[in-house]
Order: structure tokens, then sequence, then C-alpha cells
């Protein structure tokens, strides 16, 4: 059963072909350049094609967004557009990440969980605000719980599985022999590698950190509790991004458009990261098998650009927190299978400033009603997107100047490859 289900996958399907038949032209489903732009072009087609269709049943099912009074500018002409639409974002992800990734590789398999699992916390908090017409949504604390749940798994598969592994250096001899095998893996590469729990540091020469080193004076207890470490900080980066997301998912196009920057991106540290030649080139950690993740971004920045069809100003469709907490958890679980957690700060600066403008509005607006009796606001509105709303910046014009700071972050990001 298992066969015939993964032979009905096109990967499976050509590799087969190829195997059983030399059917002509198979073999370029072996390439991960020629299965990243297919699944681009599936997640663009699913998002466009299939996009209308389910605006239009989400419309009839007069699932619409409870625009709630906050005196900003296009606020009302908001009210009633349909909201929920993360589902059009999640069948475009996955749909060409079953197509054409090897489904039984261990990051595809955390991806999709990843995907799935935040998506549908996300569908919950959807549901509850239309059609129990509570504008709250779901819990707070059971959002939470959602995301620290998949922190907990996500942590536990990296910490256990014997697929997950890095290799820190190759050896000159083995980088030779890998180029003259057209960078096969099959000559013992994985054998070289082994299970570690560190990381890349961005701007450092020797750029690699482990872990370890922050529980090594617990003693006998220290190697329990770095595997406790590393799972909380899975947690908290699962926890930050996701939520980060959804906070910059405040006006048309926003969240959609940074978050397509900042898959590609990511794309491109699985790509080197996944590659033995780059990753030694680049001084950076060789990660097995990665670069399937290659093609699970890919389907990632087609459903984001996809839905932008949509999405755009003046958006014809929401994501809702179907989408948004997805964007986050996707961002966040790919950066840390790739140990390139350290370096979200930087890539995603909009979700930070979004998030830390929130975090510094709540607090200063209680201190100063603490201290003075009469709470004050540092920004005319939080999350920061508002506050420009609230300053007479068009919506359209502060999505663009968002985007154009994602962009820079974004190659900001890419270059401390080499600069150190």
């Amino acid at each position: 059963m298992l066969k015939l289900n993964q032979e009905l996958m096109l990967y499976y399907l050509f590799e087969y072909l190829q195997e059983a038949y030399n059917f002509t032209g198979a073999g370029v489903f072996q390439y991960i350049s020629f299965r990243s732009a297919m699944a681009v072009i599936t997640s663009l087609l699913v998002s466009m094609v299939f996009g209308g269709r389910i605006i239009n049943l989400i419309r009839k099912k007069q699932i619409g967004e409870q625009v709630r009074a906050l005196g900003l500018e296009g606020e009302e002409q908001k009210k009633g557009t349909p909201t929920m639409g993360g589902l059009i974002m999640l069948a475009a992800i996955l749909i060409p990440t079953l197509l054409f990734t090897k489904l039984e590789n261990i990051y595809i398999i955390i991806m999709i969980i990843s995907t799935v699992w935040l998506g549908a916390i996300g569908f919950i908090d959807d549901y509850i605000k239309v059609y129990k017409k509570d504008k709250e949504g779901l819990a707070g604390r059971f959002k939470i719980l959602g995301q620290v749940g998949l922190g907990i798994i996500v942590g536990l598969i990296m910490i256990f599985s014997s697929d997950i592994v890095v290799k820190e250096q190759m050896a000159e001899k083995q980088i030779f022999e890998s180029h003259q095998t057209s960078l096969s893996e099959e000559f013992g590469f994985e054998k070289e590698a082994k299970k570690s729990a560190k990381t890349t540091i961005p701007f450092v020469k020797n750029n690699a950190f482990d872990y370890k080193v922050l529980t090594n004076w617990m003693g006998a207890m220290a190697p329990i509790a770095s595997l406790l470490l590393f799972v909380l900080i899975v947690i908290l980066i699962v926890t930050a991004v996701s939520n980060g997301a959804n906070m910059t998912d405040g006006l048309d196009g926003l969240a959609t458009g940074t978050s397509a920057i900042i898959g590609a991106t990511i794309a491109v540290f699985a790509y080197v990261s996944g590659n033995i030649m780059a990753a030694d080139y680049l001084n950076i950690m060789y990660i097995p098998n990665t670069g399937e993740l290659v093609i699970f971004m890919a389907s990632f920045v087609g459903a984001c650009v996809g839905f932008l069809w949509y999405n755009s100003y003046p958006a014809q469709v929401f994501m809702g927190d179907t989408g948004s907490l997805s964007l986050g958890g996707i961002i966040a679980v790919a950066a840390i299978l790739i140990r390139k957690e350290l370096l979200i700060p930087i890539l995603c600066g909009v979700f930070l400033i979004e998030n830390l403008s929130v975090i510094m509005q709540v607090g200063y607006f209680k201190y100063t009603k603490k201290k003075y009796g009469e709470g004050k606001r540092i920004f005319k509105m939080a999350p920061l997107h508002h506050h420009f709303q609230k300053l007479g910046y068009h919506e359209s014009k502060i999505v663009t100047r968002f985007w154009i700071v994602g962009i820079m972050l974004a190659i900001l990001t890419i270059v401390t490859l080499k600069l150190r």
C-alpha cells in the first residue's frame, strides 16, 4: 500500500519510470532545481486557480471578517471580507510538497507536521471567531499551548532522530572525491556526520556555537540539561515567530509578502547547507538531506505570492489565523532545522519589530498607569503598522515600505555567509 501511494506522487512515479523503463526525461526529477521550479509553479496555480473558488465558497458560507472599531482608514470597507483564506495557502504548500518531495525525508515530515499542526490551531481560532461570533477567538493560552506542543515535538525529533545529523568540516580528500562522484552522498559522507547541538552565529569567523556549553557547569546533569535547554529554545523560537507573523497580519498583503521574502532566503540557506561543496566553500555546517527543504520552501514562496493575487490591496480575502500562525511556524521550524535560528532576529526583523511594538506599548501603558494613575502610549497604536496608519500613511504605501525593509534584511542575512 505504501509503495502504491508513493507511486501516485510525481517524484516516486518518475523515479519508477526511470529505473524500470529508462523513460526519457524522467531523470530530471532527481534535480532539486527542477523540482523546486515545478513546486513554485504548482503552488502558484493552486493559489490562483482554486483560490477564487474557495473565496466564493467562503463568501457563500458568510465567513466574513469581524472588524473591530479602531478608527483606521478603510476599516469599514474591510468588514465582511471573506476570511480563513489561509486554507488556500495550506493547500498551495502541501500539494506541491506531496507531489515533488521525498516524503520519507525527515525534514519534510517535520515541515508537514508543523504546517498541519499550526494550520489546525489557526483554523479553530478562525472558526470560533466566525461561527461562534466571538471576536477573541481561541483563548490565548490554548494558542500558546499548541505552539509549545509543536516546539516540543520538533525539538525531540531533532534530538533523537538518527536522520538529523551535521558535518562541520570536510577533509580535502573527501571533498575532491565527492566532486569526482557528482557530489553523491552514497560514499560515506553521512557516516562522517554526527549528532550535534551546534548552531550558526552570524558575523563570527568560527561561527559554530554549541548549546551544550551553556550547561557544562551542571556536571553529571549537563547532558539532560542541554537537551531540555535545546527544546526550550525551539519552543521559544516557534512561539515568537508564529506570533510575530500573526501580529504582522494587519494590512492587505503585509504578512504574505514579508513571509515570501523570508521564505526565499531560507530556501537559499537550505540549499547551501545541504550541498557539500557549497557548505565547504562558505565554511558552514553541511547538513545532509536538507536539499529537500528547498522544494518545500519553494512551495511556501509560491503559495505566498499566489495568495497575494487575492490578498493585495484591496484584499478580496484575509488569511486569518489559519494562515498567519502557519506562516510564522513554518519559517521558525525551517530556520531551526538548518541551524540558522540565531539569524531570525535579522531575517524576521519585520516580525520582531511588530512584536516589540506591542510589548513596548502594553508595558509602558501599564507602567505609567501604575506610576502616574494615567496610562500613556509610545505609539499612536500597536502593532507598528497601525501607528503609521494613524500618522496618515496609505495602507499600500506602508506595506510596500515594509516589504522593502524585509528585502534589505534578507540581503543582510545572506551576506552573513561571508561577512565575518
